[in-house]
């Protein structure tokens, strides 16, 4: 299923139900007067978040929504009923836009509800205008429009983790393994062209598309990667091994991530500050002395050091079990 991070949707909220004209109809009463209901109100637009990073994908060949209209009135001055609300599922992470008045809301919490247009009020039936002047109306009135518009939707990956390194650290290739992504994984910079997501225990793992320096200007996939991942809860910065100097690997994509907090001006809440731990991959091609020194010499930046090869499933296994416990604590 192709990653679909942002589109375009006409809604409509639900027409209000007509109110009708009726009478009473009784045996013994001759002159039974207005008994006409008011229609039911339209069904109101909602969006709601869940932790679907995929859904946008089902709606790639429906692009109208609209809510349910409201019921006419009936006779016995019976009310309708009101009209079907209509709720779109969203991602958790999707920012919607009124094309029309530009104004904008965030869905930022699994089951957070939004009212975006309101249904029509329902028509008033003949009772209601009945008065002393005025026994046996004939007017009625019809149910009102509901709202509508066009949406943008755009979706800022809100996942609770967050791959990042340079091209080719194995970011996808541990996303396979821990999930059930299916990353593409190759042996060439760039291979991963969109974020790769994947399910890990409930939590929703990106695998951002790899840096080089200058990412902070738009080079390489830059643009792509900062797009997806200023909100990302937590970021595992991997360090391949078959760099030959790991720490400066490291240091170079702290440094964009300080540059774009920097141009923004994110201070606090930009990429730099987010909790970071650090995991040294393809270990197999190293000796175990090698590893020991690295992690050590990594530590002294953060205490939430791993090192991992995916030749070896007791590593990865170990590497898992800690993962979850660090992200419960979250």
């Amino acid at each position: 299923m192709a990653f679909i991070d942002e589109m375009k949707i006409y809604t409509e909220a639900g027409r209000g139900g007509d109110g009708v004209v009726r009478w009473r109809q009784e045996k013994f009463i001759p002159k039974g007067g207005p008994a006409g209901g008011d229609g039911g109100r339209g069904g109101n637009f909602y969006v709601m978040a869940v932790r679907d990073i995929h859904i946008l994908s089902k709606y790639k060949a429906k692009k109208k929504f609209i809510a349910g209209r409201g019921e006419d009135g009936g006779s016995k001055s019976l009310h309708g009923k009101n009209g079907e609300d209509f709720i779109l599922q969203l991602p958790v992470g999707s920012i919607i836009t009124n094309l029309a008045t530009d104004e904008k809301w965030q869905l930022t919490k699994e089951g957070e509800e939004i009212l975006l247009l309101k249904g029509g009020y329902g028509g008033f039936g003949n009772e209601h205008f009945k008065s002393s002047v005025n026994t046996t109306p004939y007017e009625s009135k019809i149910g009102q429009e509901g709202e509508k518009g066009d949406f943008k939707i755009e979706l800022e990956l809100f996942a609770d983790i967050g791959f990042v390194g340079l091209p080719n650290a194995g970011k996808s290739s541990l996303l396979n393994a821990l999930t059930n992504a299916d990353a593409k994984v190759g042996d060439y910079p760039f291979t991963t062209l969109d974020p790769n997501l994947g399910d890990f225990h409930g939590y929703i793992i990106a695998d951002i598309p790899g840096l080089i320096e200058g990412a902070s200007e738009g080079k390489g996939l830059g643009v792509k990667f900062l797009r997806h991942i200023k909100r990302t809860k937590m970021i595992a910065h991997l360090v391949s091994f078959e760099n030959p100097n790991m720490m400066k690997s490291y240091k170079e994509v702290r440094k964009e991530l300080l540059k774009y907090d920097k141009s923004l001006s994110l201070g606090a809440d930009g990429l730099s500050e987010k909790e970071e731990i650090i995991i040294l991959t393809k270990t197999d091609v190293v000796d175990e002395k090698i590893v020991a020194k690295k992690i050590k010499d990594f530590q002294k930046i953060s205490k939430n050091v791993f090192a991992v090869s995916l030749y070896d499933d007791k590593m990865v296994k170990k590497f898992a079990d800690a993962l979850v416990k660090i992200l419960k604590r979250k």
